[in-house]
C-alpha cells in the first residue's frame, strides 16, 4: 500500500481558511470514536523517511531527534528504533493521546504543542528535525510561519529532513493541501541553514513529491 498524503480527505477549504488548525483535532476526534478514518494512519514509516534512513544509515546514539506533527507516532518510532532520543509532537492533544495508547513502552517522548509557538527550551534543541507532510496543509498566511519555525528546531550541526507533497510553478492548486512549489521548499534554507540536496520524486500516484535535506553548520 502507498503512502497516503494529508492531501485526501480533509476538510474543505473554507474550513481549512476559517480554523486551519483546530480541523486536525477534530478528524482525530472524531477517528477515536470510530466515525472517521485518518487517511495518514499506517502503520510504517513514510517511504520517503525509510528509503532516506536505509541509504544513509544515521546514528542517531546520544543524539536528539524531534517529529513535527507526529499524528500517531509512525515516523518517531522509526527514528527511535535508530537510536535517537526521540520528541514528537502535534497539536491535536488527541492524536498524542492515541499515540502514547498505542505505543506504551516506546522510549518517545509524545508532547501536545504548537510549532509556532513551541517550547523555548527546543530552539536549536534537535540533531535531526523531521518535518513530512505537515506544512502543505496550512494556508499560505500560516505556511510562510512554519517553516521558518521548522528551522528554529535545528541544533548547530543538525538536519532538517523536509517530505512533502510538490507541484510545479505554473500549476494552480485549491486546497487544502497545498502542495509545496519548489520555491516554499527552498525556504526552509533561512537563517543559518543550508540546503544540502532536493529531490523530486515522481510518487506511484503520478504526483510529485519532494525529499529535501538541510544542514546548519
Amino acid at each position: 500500500m502507498r503512502d497516503h498524503d494529508p492531501a485526501h480527505r480533509l476538510p474543505s477549504p473554507a474550513t481549512a481558511e476559517d480554523d486551519p488548525i483546530g480541523r486536525f483535532e477534530r478528524l482525530y476526534a472524531d477517528a477515536e470514536r470510530g466515525e472517521a478514518v485518518v487517511p495518514w494512519d499506517l502503520d510504517r514509516a513514510h517511504s520517503l523517511l525509510s528509503e532516506w534512513t536505509d541509504r544513509t544509515r544515521p546514528d542517531g546514539s546520544g543524539r536528539r531527534a524531534v517529529v513535527v506533527g507526529c499524528g500517531f507516532g509512525r515516523d518517531a518510532e522509526h527514528l527511535a528504533r535508530l537510536g535517537f532520543a526521540t520528541v514528537a509532537f502535534d497539536i491535536s492533544p488527541t492524536a498524542v493521546r492515541t499515540a502514547r495508547r498505542r505505543h506504551p513502552d516506546s522510549p518517545v517522548r509524545y508532547e501536545t504543542a504548537d510549532l509556532l509557538d513551541p517550547p523555548q527550551d527546543w530552539l536549536g534543541g534537535f540533531d535531526f528535525v523531521l518535518e513530512s507532510m505537515n506544512v502543505q496543509a496550512l494556508p499560505a498566511e500560516l505556511r510562510q510561519r512554519a517553516i521558518r519555525a521548522v528551522g528554529r528546531l535545528v541544533a548547530p550541526g543538525g538536519t532538517l529532513l523536509v517530505i512533502a507533497a510538490g507541484r510545479r510553478d505554473d500549476e494552480v492548486v485549491e486546497g487544502p493541501p497545498w502542495p509545496l512549489a519548489r520555491a516554499e521548499v527552498d525556504a526552509f534554507a533561512v537563517g543559518p541553514l543550508a540546503p544540502a540536496g532536493v529531490e523530486e520524486i515522481v510518487a506511484p500516484d503520478g504526483g510529485l513529491r519532494w525529499r529535501a535535506e538541510f544542514r546548519r553548520a
